[in-house]
């Protein structure tokens, strides 16, 4: 496993963004793990978590493209800090933009975004945390095709699941791939952050034990791409 991976799940696991347990998601599924973005809330967590995506962002879709876009609530601090950091890393100006939840209907930026608006021809990156079961992206995707004449290169983000999507055949990133035509990606997989927690010692503790390695195992028996 590339190094800059396993830098990543340590980050998530001392940032306490990557909890195991008992929990409920979006999708209504209970399951043993979870990923919630929302825990970065220090300057120098956002700061190298900026960094994470867009160093995963420009290696994955190069520099050719104009936009990130945070869905609402969780994606704005995500596009903002990876706009940020891709300004520093590789001098390309990128602009952000979020969707609101309530449209905003005074002021000079009312209307239904935050950050830039959406131009013809713009080539646009989603940004998010997670995806479940691609229930997100139904919402989202109409709302950024709708604004403007724009093409959506890709969706990154931070952890893959690695579970089916709402068509109960392929997992959700590659089942979002083929529904809207664009290329979805992750920094990292499920199956990479177990590969390298389960059974290890991390700072005096194991993340990872055999109680917590069933529940997985029994979660992916009924939840995961077979």
């Amino acid at each position: 496993m590339e190094a800059y991976k396993q830098e990543f799940i340590e980050f998530m696991v001392d940032s306490d963004v990557l909890k195991f347990g008992e929990f409920t998601l979006k999708s209504g599924r209970k399951s043993p793990f979870f990923m919630n973005a929302g825990g970065y809330v220090t300057g120098s967590q956002l700061k190298r978590l900026g960094e994470y995506y867009a160093k995963a962002i420009h290696s994955t879709y190069g520099d050719d493209f104009d936009v990130l876009f945070g869905p609402a609530y969780k994606g704005i601090p995500l596009g903002v800090v990876t706009a940020v950091a891709y300004s520093e890393l590789y001098g390309k100006e990128v602009r952000y933009c979020s969707d609101r939840k309530e449209e905003k209907d005074h002021g000079a930026d009312k209307g239904s975004f935050l950050g830039s608006k959406l131009k013809d021809g713009d080539r646009v990156i989603m940004i998010e945390d997670v995806t479940t079961s691609g229930k997100s992206m139904e919402e989202t995707v109409p709302k950024v095709k709708g604004a403007a004449d724009v093409e959506i290169v890709g969706l990154m983000v931070s952890l893959n699941r690695m579970e089916v999507g709402k068509g109960g055949g392929k997992c959700a990133l590659d089942e979002i791939q083929e529904l809207y035509g664009f290329r979805t990606n992750a920094i990292v997989t499920m199956e990479e952050v177990v590969e390298y927690l389960y059974g290890r010692e991390y700072k005096g503790r194991v993340i990872i034990d055999d109680q917590i390695k069933a529940a997985i195992d029994a979660y992916y028996e009924q939840y995961g791409v077979k």
